[in-house]
């Protein structure tokens, strides 16, 4: 009798599914790296706290109303990076860790569903808030044995003919052989490069055959072209996730093509997870729940044509709430107003300009203001001792040969695992971890993500229902 009705619903499925596809015209896939089911847990229990509330309060994602569960492990191991999670995600396939866009021979390439949507006639977008170039994007468009290859990715994304790509920069983008930059390469492509924001995009953007959207050139000098500000360290000047969405989709829209695909990550959640930062974590989630909820206000005026999905390519950081004590305290972290990252840099060039001033006092002014470190948040014993601890180290490097870069760094790492502790947030590691990341989908035929699925059989789903042919 039971598997009489798993065939049931099995048929029933693929009739909805098949019933959609000539409907379904605008298709979201949003992708929070590292974003596993307690990522989207503290942050709902910390803006629930904030209200004085013990239980949770939804953000958009989350309220979808299909939700399921998702495995994430890779075809050579128990845990995935964001390679191999990449391409299970873009193409229904899984490969060896570190591979993009490839089988696990490493050889054999695989096309995405961005690829199908293409060869559907559809228009297609590729944004990140990382670089462009970085695994997960990297996945929709590249065939490259090794996700290091960074410059081998960018000459594949100019290949690809995609309509719109939006992140940081390209990450490395200059080869030792002399041949020309990425960005020479693209416009040679057909590409437009704007890095003058949302506001140049907004001047120049619809008129643009191709276009790719990047932050100024003065913000990648500073973080390195790998990644946009976090959230926490933005100011109203830089580009955001939210703003690229919005550009993508006005963009998308005007290419008057049979409807679009467009894949956006939120790769900075990954960034914050890596280093067991919790406040800069939620703040990561919250700034993707943005953007999802400008796909969300595009599908309200297209119901019946519009897909959104949102998945991740695994969970970082073995995150857990709880250190213990039967209580939270994430309601601390409203008190956290810069991410770990940004406060290294900003001791460290306040050494740079003035050494004499670099005094534990002035720090501990810097801690209350930034994290609340000392003053809505107290600091134990132990903790204190840590803290003095990594202060003498930097006042040894200051003595003895001034090079302070990593010393500033050690204590600023002890000053991040104080707000966990505080918070009673735990962390298993740095890495990755095998947890169970989340889907959430709304919009016609999308009652197949529900339960426990694997993370090759989103893609060729979102395929079917807007009757792209899979490969």
């Amino acid at each position: 009798m039971r598997k009489r009705l798993f065939a049931f619903a099995a048929v029933v499925l693929l009739t909805l599914s098949s019933a959609w596809a000539q409907q379904v015209k605008y298709v979201f896939y949003f992708i929070g790296d590292g974003m596993g089911v307690n990522q989207i847990n503290v942050t709902e229990t910390y803006l629930a706290a904030l209200k004085g509330k013990i239980g949770f309060e939804p953000i958009t994602m989350s309220s979808f109303p299909v939700v399921g569960m998702v495995n994430t492990y890779s075809a050579t191991n128990g845990v995935t990076d964001s390679a191999a999670g990449g391409t299970a995600l873009a193409s229904g396939k899984k490969t060896k860790n570190g591979a993009i866009g490839v089988l696990e021979d490493l050889e054999t390439p695989c096309t995405s569903i961005a690829v199908w949507a293409q060869r559907a006639g559809a228009a297609v977008g590729i944004a990140t808030n990382v670089a462009i170039t970085h695994a997960t994007p990297a996945s929709f468009y590249g065939h490259q044995r090794d996700r290091n290859m960074y410059y081998e990715m960018g000459k594949d994304l100019c290949k690809s003919g995609f309509d719109f790509f939006a992140g940081c920069d390209f990450h490395k983008p200059y080869t030792k052989e002399g041949e020309p930059s990425l960005r020479e390469q693209a416009r040679q492509a057909g590409y437009t490069i704007l890095t003058g924001g949302y506001k140049e995009y907004q001047k120049k953007g619809r008129q643009a055959e191709k276009l790719i959207l990047f932050q100024s050139d003065a913000q990648n000098e500073k973080l390195g072209s790998d990644h946009l500000p976090y959230a926490l360290d933005q100011d109203k000047n830089d580009l955001t996730l939210e703003q690229i969405t919005r550009a993508g989709i006005n963009y998308l829209m005007s290419k008057q093509k049979n409807g679009f695909f467009f894949q956006i990550e939120g790769g900075m959640i990954d960034y914050a997870c890596h280093r067991n930062d919790i406040g800069c974590a939620i703040s990561e989630v919250l700034d993707m729940d943005k953007a999802v909820k400008v796909a969300y206000e595009f599908y309200e005026q297209h119901p019946d044509e519009t897909i959104i999905v949102i998945s991740a390519d695994h969970e970082t950081g073995g995150l857990v709430m709880g250190r213990g004590p039967y209580e939270l305290h994430t309601d601390l972290l409203k008190y956290q107003t810069c991410s770990i990252d940004e406060l290294k840099w900003l001791l460290r060039e306040q050494y740079k300009k003035s050494p004499k001033k670099f005094t534990r006092e002035n720090i501990n002014k810097q801690l209350k203001t930034l994290l609340g470190l000392g003053a809505a948040i107290e600091v134990d014993k132990r903790q204190q001792e840590r803290l003095d601890r990594r202060w003498n180290d930097v006042e040894k490097a200051i003595s003895e040969n001034g090079k302070v870069n990593d010393r500033i760094g050690d204590f600023c790492d002890v000053c991040k695992q104080i707000m966990s502790e505080a918070a009673l947030i735990s962390w298993a590691s740095g890495g990755h971890s095998n947890g169970y990341v989340p889907v959430y989908a709304i919009g016609p035929g999308t009652e197949v993500f529900q339960g426990r699925i694997d993370n090759i059989e989103i893609a060729p789903a979102m395929a079917r229902i807007a009757g792209y042919q899979a490969e």
